[in-house]
């Protein structure tokens, strides 16, 4: 798949929200050598749920389409949490906890990444390896000096928390320089390009690209690309049931209830989700879409779907 095929697929899959330079990262594809791109995930717990599948089914597509891509556990920023999209601040993990929940996560993104294959296998790093090292005056000096609190302040992950009634904690100011911080230190070791994440992380996700040509230089190429948040057609969040998060493991969720959360996926949203949430070719969801429209009853694109 080209450079611009790329993009254009994933553009037509619902797949972008915004990008920080859409037409410099399609000018860095257009080169044609691969990039290397990675996305975040905390470990906040042993398994991460359906919600995180666009993060992950967002790498599996950049990696079969040739290029690098890096899955990142937050062992350092999962003690820390992150404040975007919560009204409240996370329990925070011991090291061994969140140890275990890396381990248990990485055998879930292996369903979906390729970390064996030979020619270009993806990486699952841990940011506490670069992160836990540093002391905090090396970090103020290194990291901190770069960052306007000004700026800090405006982010919408930080604004919604002090204007609520639980405030926000020092500890959870801070994430966003470690995010950023992790964006430099894999532009810096793999020569990391792109990160992406929803779009609740497009304030620390412009924290990254900033950090990075401030440190490095005004032309050193750094994106940021969110997707949207998926929600239900009634505005509440995807991957909630009655009976809770829909788990990836199998332990937690079993697979006969994740076909069935899918095959009941509501008639607005089952042709989105066909474009979101499979590999399946444009003109075959097109085909299933139109079959969908004429007869929604036969269910053929839930079944496609689930």
């Amino acid at each position: 798949m080209s450079a611009s095929d790329l993009i254009d697929d994933l553009q037509w899959r619902g797949l972008l929200a915004d990008c920080t330079d859409l037409a410099g990262l399609r000018a860095r594809l257009a080169t044609g050598a691969p990039i290397t791109v990675y996305c975040g995930f905390d470990p906040t717990g042993d398994s991460l749920h359906v919600g995180h599948l666009m993060g992950q089914l967002t790498l599996a597509r950049f990696q079969r389409a040739g290029h690098h891509v890096i899955a990142l556990a937050g062992g350092a920023t999962g003690m820390v949490g992150d404040p975007s999209g919560r009204s409240s601040e996370r329990n925070l993990l011991t090291r061994e906890q969140l140890a275990h929940n890396i381990a248990c996560i990485k055998a879930q993104l292996a369903r979906l990444l390729d970390f064996t294959v030979a020619a270009n296998p993806a990486r699952l790093v841990d940011n506490a390896d670069w992160i836990a090292p540093i002391s905090f005056l090396d970090f103020l000096r290194d990291v901190g000096k770069y960052f306007s609190l000004n700026v800090m302040l405006a982010k919408d992950s930080v604004k919604s928390r002090m204007e609520g009634d639980s405030g926000i904690s020092y500890t959870e100011f801070s994430y966003q320089l470690l995010q950023a911080y992790d964006f430099l230190h894999l532009r810096n070791t793999f020569a990391c390009e792109l990160q992406i994440g929803g779009s609740d992380q497009w304030g620390n996700l412009t924290a990254g690209t900033d950090l990075i040509r401030k440190k490095l230089g005004a032309d050193t190429t750094a994106f940021g690309w969110t997707f949207p948040l998926i929600t239900k057609s009634d505005g509440t969040k995807f991957g909630k049931t009655a009976g809770g998060a829909v788990w990836l493991d199998a332990t937690r969720t079993s697979p006969y209830k994740l076909y069935q959360f899918f095959v009941n996926t509501e008639d607005a949203k089952v042709c989105e989700y066909l474009r979101k949430f499979t590999f399946l070719p444009r003109a075959e969801i097109e085909i299933l879409e139109a079959a969908h429209a004429a007869n929604p009853g036969a269910r053929e694109a839930h079944r496609a779907l689930a």
